[in-house]
């Protein structure tokens, strides 16, 4: 089924059957967020499925996602701020409250956000934004996806 890759999201990356993976990094993957309400939205998926927190890593393995994170994070900060001029910041967070693996999530914010969530977390945003069509991930985002990645490209050449 086209949507198993759902239920394994690390095991799919490995395998190079996740769809939304755009690079493989040090210690995970870079993939683009399901959900594209703040266009840009990103993940880092650990490497490892059986890796829960970031402390379960062994140092120069946590130390290598912490610098993917930030890879990534300024990826994401120059296609951004490229494609939209109401590009204000990213926001890195590293939950895992509702997945049991280790994974940190890239948020762009912009000045274009309604006034009452644009300073706030983003998990303040109606739930329907992560499940609405309206912002599913999609070949609308191909353009953006391939920015990333060669944002990505880039900041790994330039070391």
């Amino acid at each position: 089924m086209a949507d198993d890759w759902r239920t394994d999201r690390i095991g799919s990356a490995l395998r190079g059957e996740n769809p939304t993976v755009l690079r493989r990094l040090d210690a995970g993957f870079a993939v683009i967020g399901d959900a594209q309400f703040l266009p840009g939205y990103s993940v880092l998926l650990v490497d490892d499925r059986k890796v829960e927190r970031l402390s379960d890593l062994p140092r120069p393995k946590r130390l290598a996602f912490l610098s993917d994170m930030d890879r990534l994070g300024e990826a994401v900060e120059r296609t951004s701020r490229r494609m939209d001029g109401a590009f204000r910041r990213v926001n890195l967070e590293i939950l895992g409250n509702a997945d049991g693996f280790l994974h940190a999530h890239v948020w762009p914010r912009f000045a274009w956000e309604p006034a009452e969530l644009v300073r706030m977390p983003v998990w303040l945003y109606p739930r329907d934004n992560w499940s609405d069509n309206e912002f599913a991930l999609g070949p609308q985002h191909d353009s953006l996806r391939k920015a990333i990645g060669d944002e990505l490209d880039h900041l790994r050449s330039a070391g």
